[in-house]
């Protein structure tokens, strides 16, 4: 556990350093109380099993150490708040609430600043107006640049807007462009096609990654882990949604093992969770399922 003061136990600039704290929510009765078509889950969906395959995940968070803080389900019918990447970023000058695309997501950061007050970290802004960002369209490139994709969930305003908020902070923010892939409806984040496993090697699937940000990240000496195509396809896209507990020490959804191969042979310890059910199913992986308070080394 960290020795960093409780007072100062918050600012996320990585995303692979060892991870010491994180914001979660456990599904409970907004989940079962959710109407797939509305919510855009697919045949996969199954809300008591995916309570079940939650589990799972809390317990490999829980036993890297980290700390969990609760986001709890108060049967506000906020199904999808369970993935809380999405609402907001914890940068070490305070909390950024972000405002989301999904439009029956809206209400969700405001839940996340509630929290945020209550664990002792400051909100320092949050987006305003035509501005949107979700969470799973942001990566740390390195602690003083954040990048944002840019499609139809998060947009140039929003990267306006978190420049305005982050810049006094020394913190530099760049949007790419993403692709439509599969439509307005369906979720392609920046993160569906990059996940880092450590600084300097990422998990990636180079056909739906804006040709500038490859471009920047080989600049930048970045090893690239290709995951099978084949692979991205049957998970729709969730084979690619890989969290690092530590620096080559991750956690994805079983079922996989050509993808886990490859992390694998590049010398990434892999933890798998079943996630038919909560992350095939509702659009989201463990990465979507953890918002980092702090990562520390």
């Amino acid at each position: 556990m960290s020795n960093t003061p409780a007072s100062f136990r918050y600012g996320c600039h990585s995303m692979a350093a060892r991870m010491t704290r994180v914001l979660m929510r456990r599904p409970g009765d907004s989940l079962r109380n959710a109407d797939p078509a509305v919510w855009h889950y697919n045949h996969y969906f199954n809300a008591e099993k995916a309570i079940s395959q939650y589990q799972a995940l809390v317990e490999m968070v829980e036993e890297s150490g980290a700390e969990i803080v609760w986001l709890e389900d108060t049967n506000d019918g906020l199904s999808d708040a369970m993935f809380t990447r999405d609402a907001s970023v914890v940068t070490r000058a305070g909390a950024v609430l972000f405002q989301m695309g999904k439009p029956l997501r809206k209400s969700e950061p405001n839940r996340h600043g509630q929290v945020y007050e209550q664990a002792g970290i400051p909100v320092i802004g949050r987006l305003e107006g035509e501005a949107a960002i979700e969470g799973g369209d942001t990566l740390w490139l390195d602690e003083n640049t954040l990048v944002v994709g840019m499609g139809f969930r998060s947009n140039r305003e929003g990267v306006r807007q978190l420049n305005a908020l982050l810049n006094p902070h020394g913190i530099e923010v760049l949007g790419f462009d993403l692709p439509v892939w599969e439509g307005e409806a369906a979720c392609l984040h920046l993160m569906s096609v990059i996940s880092p496993l450590a600084d300097d090697t990422y998990l990636v699937h180079p056909k739906l990654i804006p040709a500038a940000l490859w471009t920047l990240m080989k600049a930048r000496g970045i090893r690239f882990v290709i995951a099978p195509e084949e692979e991205f396809h049957q998970s729709l896209g969730l084979s690619l949604n890989v969290m690092p507990l530590a620096p080559n020490d991750c956690v994805m959804i079983d079922g996989f093992p050509g993808t886990r191969a490859v992390m694998e042979a590049a010398g990434v310890r892999v933890r798998t969770f079943e996630g038919d059910a909560l992350c095939m199913a509702c659009e989201g992986g463990p990465t979507c399922l953890t918002n980092p308070i702090l990562r520390e080394g």
